[in-house]
């Protein structure tokens, strides 16, 4: 695990399910009590890296690799209200790729202890050659880790 245990409840186990659950913190909320739009994004990054780190691939990994992922768009959707300390669920999904295999849209679901969806990020991602600056497919072991990720309802091949 990459993070502090305080702050994640758990993560994904050996069998690398595409998910985490944490406790949400202070600096977390906004002004009206519940958790900050910046937060969705951190925890939808940190998930990912979770994943690509359960499935063999640290960020030292990449660096040694000559390659790293890049968002290039996220959109959020709010469903519900997450408060001060409450403990979610976030998921990845894989929502759509490209046919050349080099842009992903992951998809994380956060839902609260009582099962109700709070909200979901869509990351549109791709995988940056760091010496050439163009994008690339990753690696088959990365490859086929991305393509075990369970599909979202509405999985579509991106242009």
């Amino acid at each position: 695990m990459l993070f502090d245990r305080l702050y994640y409840v758990s993560c994904m186990d050996e069998n690398k399910l595409s998910e985490i659950k944490v406790r949400t913190r202070w600096g977390e909320m906004d002004q009206n009590g519940h958790m900050r739009n910046v937060a969705y994004l951190d925890l939808s990054a940190n998930c990912r890296m979770e994943f690509f780190n359960a499935n063999g691939y640290t960020l030292m990994d990449f660096f040694g690799a000559g390659f790293g992922p890049i968002v290039l768009k996220d959109e959020i959707e709010y469903r519900a209200e997450v408060r001060l300390a409450e403990e979610i669920t976030i998921t990845n999904e894989l929502a759509g790729m490209n046919e050349e295999g080099s842009r992903f849209i992951f998809r994380n679901r956060f839902v609260r202890a009582d099962g109700k969806l709070a909200a979901s990020v869509s990351s549109l991602v791709m995988f940056l050659d760091l010496a050439t600056r163009k994008k690339m497919a990753p690696p088959e072991k990365l490859m086929s880790a991305i393509l075990s990720m369970n599909k979202s309802e509405d999985y579509t091949v991106i242009k």
